[in-house]
């Protein structure tokens, strides 16, 4: 029997078994309600107004605090012997490698082809939101993170719903943490395994496949899957072996990298049609509230926005606090202002560039998906700046990869510390985790799975019922850490601005 007869075997058996479960599951997780002509997934709804209120709540942190946080991801407030693994930037690229990925460059084509143009406003809208629930669960990582004995450092939803809850409410509370954070630890885990490495691996592997030889090609066989997921397994396996220490050097240099070549592209395709700028601005304005797409109307173009950035940027899901928590730190609120900076990089800068580039560009192919046609979101945006770069599909084969892989590293930092949550940190638990991560690796270049692919989604998202629960009942701890953190910067500030004799002697604590 043959490679191939043998994975398509275990595709069918396994989707074959799961596929029933994983569409109920995915009824009930992403329920939606009829609203105008089209639907509303209330998953979405909770997502969005946890941002609205925790926008209110802490008054528009998220534009009042932005200036500071780029001066924390700086180093300006950095104070020697804080407790940490990592600095302010590399938790920050570590955090925006797990959610910049395949979603910026296929999601949002997907996006302005079902809403329309007017789909671009409220993805942008739901990005500056979301930045104020990021920094909600990103300060409570750090403020209910957990310090071991070799000095590596582990939190995220697992260490602050239980910790938070206990210190809040005594024993009711506790107990309500002890049962969110282990069902956040076990949705996490499953995601990170499906989503955030087989998925990963399997659509990165299609790309470069069908770009070295096409279908006929060596590395559309079995043996090319199969040596394409050993290289990706063993570079993996190689830096997760490193912790947080080694994943954060990797994406310091890795995500401004990719971010900065896709950017770059997407402004020559943008600066080469500078004349159809002002008509494209015009266009998602207009279309935010006359969306002409396959959605149609006001309403239809809401959702998809939302959507589409809710999926991208991940505030609320409580996934982004795991890496934010090693960060080098005393003030919790400090990486928590670092993190608001998250969806305004992955949704604000990079999705609106991409949704710009194919407004701008117009494809055939975006014109034909507009009219209802089934057309996947990477040919949409390749074809995009295939009209000024003809060379375009080999970068974006890179970028993918990049995308890929920077991914699979974050979200198995991301499962580790789920595993080692459920089942002990112990030297044995962690290698037979990453032993069985880098199986996942190998099995994603050759597997599709996409029932599991699916349930995976539908737990990423039930994650954050668990979390923004927690977050809403532990919103005036972040409040006091805040206060703290600006009032420490406030004093810093009058000490470094007082002359040389009344600096002597002060310790800046």
């Amino acid at each position: 029997m043959s490679l191939d007869s043998i994975t398509q075997s275990i595709d069918d058996a396994v989707s074959g078994f799961f596929e029933p479960v994983a569409e109920k599951v995915g009824e009930i997780v992403f329920y939606a309600v009829p609203v105008g002509s089209t639907e509303l997934p209330l998953i979405v709804a909770w997502l969005v107004i946890a941002g609205l209120i925790f926008t209110t709540w802490f008054g528009l942190v998220q534009v009042r605090n932005f200036t500071l946080a780029i001066k924390v991801v700086r180093g300006t407030y950095d104070e020697d012997g804080s407790p940490g693994e990592v600095n302010h930037f590399q938790a920050l690229t570590a955090a925006v490698s797990g959610t910049v990925g395949l979603g910026n460059i296929a999601g949002v084509a997907v996006a302005v082809s079902i809403g329309g143009p007017g789909a671009t406003f409220w993805m942008i809208l739901c990005g500056l939101l979301g930045m104020a629930t990021k920094f909600v669960e990103v300060t409570l990582g750090v403020k209910y993170r957990e310090q071991h004995e070799d000095g590596s450092v582990s939190g995220g939803p697992m260490h602050y719903l239980p910790k938070g809850l206990a210190e809040r409410f005594g024993s009711s509370g506790a107990k309500l943490g002890k049962v969110l954070a282990v069902l956040a630890s076990i949705m996490i885990l499953f995601f990170g395994l499906f989503g955030g490495n087989l998925l990963q691996v399997n659509q990165s592997y299609a790309q470069i496949a069908s770009t070295v030889g096409g279908e006929d090609g060596f590395m559309a066989s079995s043996a090319g899957a199969v040596l394409f997921g050993l290289v990706i397994a063993a570079l993996v396996g190689l830096v997760l072996l490193g912790g947080i220490r080694s994943i954060g050097s990797v994406t310091s240099r890795l995500v401004p990298a990719m971010a900065g070549m896709y950017i770059v592209a997407c402004l020559i395709v943008i600066l080469t049609n500078v004349t159809a700028v002002p008509d494209a601005i015009q266009a998602i304005f207009q279309g935010a509230f006359e969306a002409d797409g396959v959605a149609g109307g006001v309403i239809g173009a809401l959702i998809v926005g939302f959507q589409r950035a809710a999926f991208s940027n991940e505030a609320g899901l409580g996934s982004a606090p795991i890496a934010h928590s090693a960060v080098k730190t005393k003030h919790p609120a400090s990486e928590g202002l670092v993190a608001l900076l998250e969806p305004f990089i992955d949704t604000v800068v990079i999705c609106t560039m991409t949704a710009l580039t194919i407004i701008i560009a117009n494809p055939a192919s975006w014109t034909e998906a507009r009219e209802g046609e089934s057309i996947g979101g990477v040919t949409i945006t390749s074809d995009a700046f295939e009209t000024v770069l003809p060379w375009f599909p080999n970068l974006l084969t890179v970028a993918v990869l990049l995308f890929a892989f920077s991914t699979i590293l974050t979200w198995g930092y991301y499962g580790l510390k789920a595993w080692s949550y459920l089942f002990g940190k112990t030297r044995t638990s962690e290698i037979t985790f990453k032993v069985i991560w880098s199986v996942f690796v190998v099995l994603g270049s050759l597997l599709s799975l996409d029932s599991l692919i699916s349930l995976a989604d539908s737990a990423l998202f039930l994650l954050s019922v668990f979390n923004i629960i927690g977050l809403y009942l532990l919103a005036p701890v972040v409040k006091r850490e805040l206060a703290s953190f600006t009032n420490f910067v406030r004093n810093r500030s009058v000490r470094y601005s007082a002359g040389p004799e009344k600096k002597q002697g002060v310790t800046i604590t």
